[in-house]
């Protein structure tokens, strides 16, 4: 029991919580109809709850990141099958074995980009990625390199799955919505990073690329690692001469092959909109 919950007027939900261990046992007591509703899984469950759940998956992490007293992340997507180098002549395909140099480059970005956040008392440019493996454990991996914290955004899947090591502990948090994890990896970013990836990291992407072409979101560096990648997988000149998105559109993101080139490439944003 806190400090605070000694003084309160009146008993807070845990103090009641406790007094559950203590009532007769009934046939009233035992029926689920007595437990408190908050306290109770099966009614928590109910599709009638969604809302109450969508909102809570919300509230959990966003306060318990202000209560470290985050301001500002670093987004970084990518592939979950992004091999580690020295896996890479197991991968399934010869491309994902290419691939694996940009683990590399990722746990460096991180690193780096980890150093500075570390100057902020790890307030400021906190790495955040999607808590799996591939880039998402090389970005974990090169924040604890720098002696820092870093997010992991982990989300319930149909097989087995687990958040990778490197995340901080207390930053390792699970989702069963989507949605409500697409908006904590946005809240609070100042600059998206993504590298080589499948449907999710391409999901990922473009749609923190419409919420900055619709003005939803405001321009901020994003920066595709790979150029040879993402012009072999997307066409982004046919969808401008095309007119479904305008030649300007073309300007909201960067590439970069390098850590460095990706952190020269946010240095140099204009700080009015950064």
């Amino acid at each position: 029991m806190t400090e605070h919950s000694k003084s309160r007027t009146f008993p807070d939900a845990e103090q009641d919580m406790r007094r559950w261990d203590h009532v007769p046992d009934t046939a009233q007591t035992r029926h689920p109809a007595y437990r408190l509703a908050f306290g109770d899984p099966d009614f928590m469950l109910r599709d009638e709850l969604r809302p109450v759940r969508l909102q809570l998956e919300l509230l959990k992490p966003d306060m318990l990141m202000n209560e470290r007293g985050i301001a500002s992340t670093i987004v970084m997507f990518g592939g979950a099958r992004i091999p580690r180098p020295e896996d890479a002549g197991a991968a399934r395909t010869k491309t994902l074995g290419d691939l694996a140099r940009f683990y590399d480059v990722a746990r460096e970005f991180a690193r780096l980009m980890t150093l500075r956040s570390v100057q902020s008392y790890g307030r400021e440019d906190v790495i955040v990625t999607g808590g799996g493996p591939g880039v998402m454990e090389a970005g974990n991996r090169g924040a604890k390199d720098a002696g820092g914290a870093s997010i992991g955004l982990n989300i319930v899947l149909p097989h087995e799955q687990a958040p990778n090591g490197y995340i901080t502990p207390d930053l390792c948090f699970n989702f069963h919505y989507f949605a409500i994890r697409k908006m904590h990896f946005l809240m609070r970013a100042r600059a998206i990073t993504v590298f080589p990836g499948g449907f999710g990291t391409l999901d990922e992407m473009f749609e923190a690329l419409t919420l900055i072409q619709t003005k939803r979101m405001r321009k901020m560096p994003f920066i595709l690692f790979g150029r040879d990648f993402w012009t072999r997988v997307i066409n982004w000149e046919a969808l401008a001469e095309a007119g479904t998105i305008s030649a300007e559109d073309l300007a909201l993101f960067h590439y970069a092959e390098t850590a460095e080139e990706a952190i020269a490439l946010i240095d140099g944003f204009p700080p009015e909109t950064c």
